[in-house]
């Protein structure tokens, strides 16, 4: 079993675009470490229904296909050192409170929240009221 079944469902019935240029990168991957998977690779073409989406098929498998060279004279040879970093890669979970709120890695002040486009309140009068100055 190759690498890339292992990862992916290969008896899959439709695929989104997304997926579909996930395997296609995947596929890139596996064909410059040795795994040959045409068929797959084919199947996904036909699966796109418009040449745009083709494309960015073919374009993902040869990013993946270069990645995967460029990553490999790195990796002195160890293919699935190779195939960990690129495919299945790690994922990372960003904690809520670690996000940046302000100061120097949040947001610049012109991009705050500002009260310049604050709607005024639906029940006010206030706007239509008799000026101060008329009163007596």
């Amino acid at each position: 079993m190759s690498r890339y079944e292992r990862e992916f469902e290969t008896d899959w019935k439709t695929l989104e675009k997304d997926a579909a240029t996930d395997r296609a990168y995947a596929i890139g991957v596996a064909e410059r470490l040795g795994e040959y998977n045409r068929e797959e690779l084919e199947a996904i073409y036909v699966e796109m229904d418009s040449a745009y989406h083709r494309s960015m098929v073919e374009l993902a498998y040869d990013e993946g296909r270069n990645e995967a060279k460029t990553a490999a004279k790195s990796a002195d040879g160890d293919h699935d050192a190779v195939w960990a970093q690129l495919v299945e890669g790690e994922t990372i979970v960003v904690d809520e409170t670690d996000l940046p709120t302000g100061g120097r890695d949040g947001l610049p002040e012109a991009l705050e929240p500002s009260e310049l486009l604050d709607r005024q309140n639906v029940d006010s009068t206030e706007a239509v009221d008799r000026p101060d100055f008329l009163e007596r």
